[in-house]
């Protein structure tokens, strides 16, 4: 799929098709376990990257020493300010602070679904094509790393798989994506499940595959 295609899948483009849409979350493999009543709002940019050997997904692993999320693996983004004057504002404000991607760069085609998160924040997921060449200057004191994966990886309905931790003396279930030695999981795995979704008709609805537990959360 090139990012030509993936442009006419949103619904900004004159020949996109037309979907529902929905809030989804952490609540989606997990009935009954619903999001805070308080959500704060949030965007986060999902970068496509227009190389011509094919396209590829920006993600960002954040530093150990964070209070929150420590060294996982997300988008960059983060919580909307009284200044942003919309999602996609924030979205690229905070890439620009995480990772210094200008936004001259980043071409806005859409959105995906809003994502709650049981941490209590309302995320929408920002889609970006970004045009290289471009310097990226991660901020140390939130990324550890910087690093891409070949959209065809995310669309590839093989890959997502369903895991559980024990979580407050019950088990939770959560979308993965291993690549390589990374695992990509969370909202950032539910998030990559929507956008499969959008550019994949034929995968709308399937559920993830298998259940492999992982340990127990802290």
């Amino acid at each position: 799929m090139t990012l030509e295609d993936v442009r006419k899948r949103f619904p900004g483009s004159a020949a996109a098709t037309l979907r529902p849409v929905k809030v989804r979350g952490d609540h989606d493999l997990n009935p009954g376990f619903g999001p805070p009543d308080k959500l704060r709002e949030a965007a986060v940019l999902v970068p496509l990257v227009e190389h011509a050997e094919g396209a590829t997904v920006i993600f960002t692993q954040r530093t150990a020493h964070l209070t929150a999320h420590a060294g996982q693996i997300s988008f960059p983004g983060g919580r909307m300010e009284a200044f942003d004057g919309s999602p996609e504002e924030t979205a690229l404000r905070e890439t620009e602070e995480e990772i210094g991607l200008s936004r001259d760069h980043v071409e806005i085609i859409g959105r995906l679904d809003t994502y709650v998160t049981r941490t209590g924040f309302r995320v929408t997921p920002v889609v970006g094509v970004v045009r290289p060449p471009f310097l990226l200057t991660p901020d140390p004191t939130e990324v550890a790393e910087v690093f891409e994966v070949p959209l065809a990886f995310i669309l590839d309905p093989s890959n997502p798989q369903r895991h559980s931790r024990e979580f407050q003396g019950a088990k939770r279930f959560f979308y993965v994506f291993p690549y390589q030695h990374r695992f990509i999981w969370g909202a950032t795995a539910g998030m990559l499940v929507n956008l499969r979704d959008v550019l994949r008709e034929d995968t709308l609805g399937e559920p993830p595959i298998g259940e492999t537990p992982i340990g127990k959360t802290q």
